[in-house]
Order: structure tokens, then C-alpha cells, then sequence
């Protein structure tokens, strides 16, 4: 356990860090006005410091810097709650103050926010698919061979595929074929659609359709949903604006791990109520083995569904970040919220 002083000055330390990205001497620390004690003093609890790995010198004549195990104490025992500035909060309010009608518009605009606020990379992973159903379909012809096929879900989010129309089926067939499916699928969950649609419409389309296998076809390709679009990134270059990444292999690596989805949903999502953070490498992941990620959940029904994350370097404003996820994922819960109160209506 540290000392008061220890903790004073360890606060010191990484408060100085933070922001000049530079390490931090002992007589930097001592010209602080809430430090109290003179530079051989702090000299000598930086040793101690250093001893016990809280603090590590980069260089023979440099300063200090924090370690892991330096952010983790700080992180746990220092950043006593959220820090939630009035302008951070203003700007989120500005945001969430818009009529939105499509869940994945609010996550493109939250994520677009969080990395503007914090300069670093935001992730949202959206709400899980099993959460959400089906509202209405609706074809549109565009001629003989082709047609528009619009898929909308109970959270507003509407898709639209072209789709190649069998030969022979008349527009009042495919207006039958419409009806059936908007009578058949309308509530059923995203990824139960293809399995419903040989249980409930097939049976029904051969009574009324000559080509009803080839539509089944067309309309299991056309209700395939993509779970690829759950993650949002932002700010992914942020992370060379930082001057600790000025390696460009570094860099190069980091990046990469953005273009994979399935290490990024490993990474970000997020099984346990309110904000986590991960620093360096408790990340598991050695290309942001000099990161730290950031995240919190948000709710429907009280339990956690979706997950937003900031990464940024372990030299992080802990506090001011985690004040800003807490005050969007709460926002988000409520919005969530709304539009299922909406579509059960």
C-alpha cells in the first residue's frame, strides 16, 4: 500500500505525463502548487516509486515515467469518479437533443463524437441482432427482370437490395408474394428470417406461385442479414497524432487490427455492467501493448446489449474519458429504450 505521499506524488507524476507526454522530473514535480515538499524529497519517494514498479526511467539522465502497473493504481485508486466537464457534456447533449428514427444513425454520430471530444479511436459495437426484428418488407419493381427489395427493422433501420425477379411472375404475384411475407415474418427476429421462411411462406407461395422455388431462392438470398455493420470505428488514424507513436510500424500494426472485426469485437466487447478499462497489456494483443481501451455498456431492460470503447495510448485522460462514456452510454440505454417502447406499441 502507498503512502499519501506516494499517491500524491504518483498523481503528480501521470498528471504531468498526460499532458506533456515528456517524463517528469523531480523539480517539475516540486514547482506544483499542491505538492508540498521540496525536490529531495520527491527525489527520494521516486526512487521508491520506481522500486516498487509504479514508475519507470526511460533513460539514465531522464525523468520518470508511469508503468502499467503505475496507470493500474491510478486508474483504480486515484481517478476517484467520472469526470464529467461542462463543455464535454454540453456538446453530447447537442447530439442526443436530434429526433433520430435509426439506432445506427445514433451510433455513427456517438462514435463520430466520442473521437472528436477525446482525439482518439472510438468503437461502438451495435445492440445484438437477436434483439432485433422485422417491421415491414415492400418490393418496388423496376421493370420486368428486376426490382427494389426494402427490408425495415423495428429499430428503423431500413436496407435495400436489388433483387432479379424469376421469369414469368406477374406484378400481382410479387404484390401476393409481398403480403405473404409482411403477414408471415413481420415481428420474427433478424436471424430466424431464412429458417421461417421455409417453415411459414414456402408452404404457402406453392399455392398460388408456378416459380415459388425459384422465389424461395431469391428470397433467402435477399434475408440474409449482416452482422458486420455491429461495429463502428471512428478516429482510426487518431492514434498517430500521439507522440509516442511516431514508429511507423507501431502504427502499421494498430491499423491492421482495425480491419479485423472479429479481434476488434474481442477486444471491445464488453460482458460486464459499467466502465472497464484494460490497460497496455492486459489487453492481450501485442500490437496495443502501448494502449489502454476504454469502455462502457449500455442497457435495455436493464441488461448490458451493446458496448462503446475508446483506444488511445496508456498515457490517457482516464478520468475525463470515462466521464464522456459514462454520460453517452447512459444516453444511449435511453434511446434504446424509446425506440422499443415504440415498436411494442
Amino acid at each position: 500500500m502507498l503512502t499519501e505521499r506516494q499517491q500524491l506524488i504518483l498523481h503528480a507524476i501521470i498528471d504531468n505525463y498526460i499532458r506533456s507526454a515528456e517524463p517528469v522530473g523531480s523539480r517539475t514535480i516540486s514547482k506544483r502548487d499542491d505538492i508540498g515538499y521540496s525536490s529531495a524529497t520527491i527525489r527520494n519517494e521516486m526512487a521508491d516509486l520506481e522500486e516498487l514498479g509504479y514508475i519507470e526511467q526511460p533513460h539514465t539522465s531522464a525523468g520518470r515515467i508511469p508503468s502499467n502497473k503505475g496507470y493500474r493504481y491510478y486508474v483504480d485508486e486515484l481517478v476517484q469518479s467520472p469526470l464529467k466537464h461542462p463543455k464535454d457534456i454540453a456538446q453530447i447533449r447537442r447530439l442526443f437533443a436530434d429526433r433520430f428514427y435509426e439506432f445506427e444513425q445514433v451510433m455513427n454520430q456517438a462514435a463520430a463524437i466520442l473521437s472528436s471530444l477525446t482525439n482518439y479511436t472510438s468503437i461502438i459495437l451495435g445492440h445484438e441482432i437477436n434483439n432485433t426484428r422485422l417491421k415491414h418488407v415492400q418490393m418496388i419493381p423496376l421493370s420486368k427482370e428486376e426490382a427494389v427489395f426494402i427490408l425495415v427493422t423495428d429499430t428503423g433501420k431500413v436496407e435495400s437490395k436489388t433483387i432479379a425477379i424469376p421469369d414469368g411472375i406477374m406484378p400481382g404475384e410479387l404484390e401476393r408474394v409481398v403480403n405473404l411475407l409482411n403477414a408471415k415474418l413481420v415481428g420474427v427476429p433478424m436471424p430466424d428470417l431464412r429458417q421461417e421462411l421455409h417453415a411459414e411462406v414456402s408452404k404457402e407461395l406453392v399455392r398460388f406461385l408456378q416459380q415459388y422455388e425459384q422465389m424461395v431462392t431469391v428470397l433467402e438470398n435477399t434475408l440474409t442479414h449482416s452482422t458486420d455493420e455491429r461495429v463502428v470505428l471512428k478516429g482510426t488514424t487518431n492514434i498517430m497524432k500521439q507522440p509516442e507513436f511516431r514508429d511507423v510500424d507501431k502504427v502499421r500494426d494498430i491499423l491492421a487490427l482495425f480491419e479485423q472485426n472479429d479481434i476488434v469485437v474481442r477486444l471491445f466487447e464488453n460482458q460486464q455492467a459499467g466502465i472497464q478499462v484494460k490497460i497496455g497489456t492486459e489487453n492481450n494483443e501485442e500490437a496495443i501493448n502501448n494502449c489502454s481501451i476504454i469502455t462502457a455498456t449500455y442497457h435495455l431492460d436493464g441488461k448490458p446489449v451493446g458496448t462503446l470503447g475508446i483506444l488511445g495510448p496508456t498515457r490517457m485522460e482516464y478520468g475525463r474519458v470515462m466521464g464522456i462514456l459514462d454520460i453517452i452510454s447512459k444516453d444511449l440505454s435511453d434511446l434504446l429504450a424509446g425506440l422499443y417502447a415504440k415498436r411494442d406499441k
